[in-house]
């Protein structure tokens, strides 16, 4: 196809399929990183480290056999770090739970709480790697600059959220792998991210930091894939500290020897 003929389809496709102009999409980007912070400082930030607690429910089983939920509570820290670096951890009264994006690499490492050389490690698949790479990105990136990834922007169109006037943009990073963002046309805040899965985030309070706007809870709405029922995972934000440099044995996968 001449490059003609490749700008015309593409022409055609967002005409008939109702898709803003790129200038739109820019603009209520800029709007949304404006309500973060100053340009300048969103695009120094290189690190981000979250501290806090997540709270939600666990099912257990009864001596006989019935099912029933409690509370489930867990600290929780959060290191995103550029370009391609992740890594969460879980500390709860069943163990310390390690998931961690080394780029191109991913592995989860799970220590029992009460037998402390009981241990295990798996690496995870190429699409989970794929989808931590995402999240990082989006994570780090505020927003813009998908294109440099090899993803794309799409402008879904209008959407009323709790009866806020909004636009929902598509961040696609590849076929099946999407966060849907839905930004309050006023002032550009983000309201809600679903993914693909049916999975869907929510941002509650505010906290500053160095001039940057981050939420203080994240309201994490999970699908059941068998059941199709719906949990709430809630987690609560002690502490954010931007641009700290971390060592590479953060995210680099452990040794089959370590502890």
């Amino acid at each position: 196809m001449t490059p003609c003929v490749r700008f015309l389809a593409v022409a055609l496709f967002a005409a008939f399929a109702g898709v803003r102009a790129p200038a739109a999409t820019d603009a209520i980007i800029a709007k949304a990183r404006a309500y973060l912070g100053p340009e300048t400082v969103l695009n120094a930030i290189t690190s981000i480290h979250y501290t806090g607690v997540l709270e939600s429910e666990e099912a257990v089983k009864d001596k006989d056999g019935k099912v029933t939920t409690r509370p489930f509570k867990a600290t929780i820290e959060i290191i995103f770090q550029k370009p391609y670096r992740q890594r969460v951890m879980l500390v709860s009264y069943k163990g310390t739970e390690i998931t961690a994006l080394d780029d191109y690499e991913a592995w989860r490492r799970f220590q029992e709480a009460d037998k402390t050389a009981r241990w295990s490690l798996t690496l995870l698949n190429k699409d989970q790697i794929k989808s931590q790479r995402a999240s990082t990105w989006e994570n780090l990136a505020f927003f813009r600059g998908i294109e440099r990834r090899g993803g794309h922007v799409e402008d879904r169109g209008p959407v009323t959220i709790d009866g806020h006037a909004c636009e929902k943009l598509a961040f696609v990073h590849e076929p099946g792998l999407t966060f849907y963002r839905y930004f309050d046309l006023e002032t550009g805040q983000l309201l809600l991210t679903e993914l693909e899965n049916g999975d869907r985030i929510q941002e509650e309070g505010e906290v500053m930091v160095d001039g940057v706007r981050f939420p203080k809870k994240l309201i994490n709405i999970i699908r059941d894939r068998a059941t199709g029922k719906e949990n709430t995972a809630t987690i609560i934000l002690d502490k954010i500290t931007l641009n700290e440099t971390f060592p590479d044995s953060l995210f680099a996968v452990p040794a089959l020897s370590s502890k």
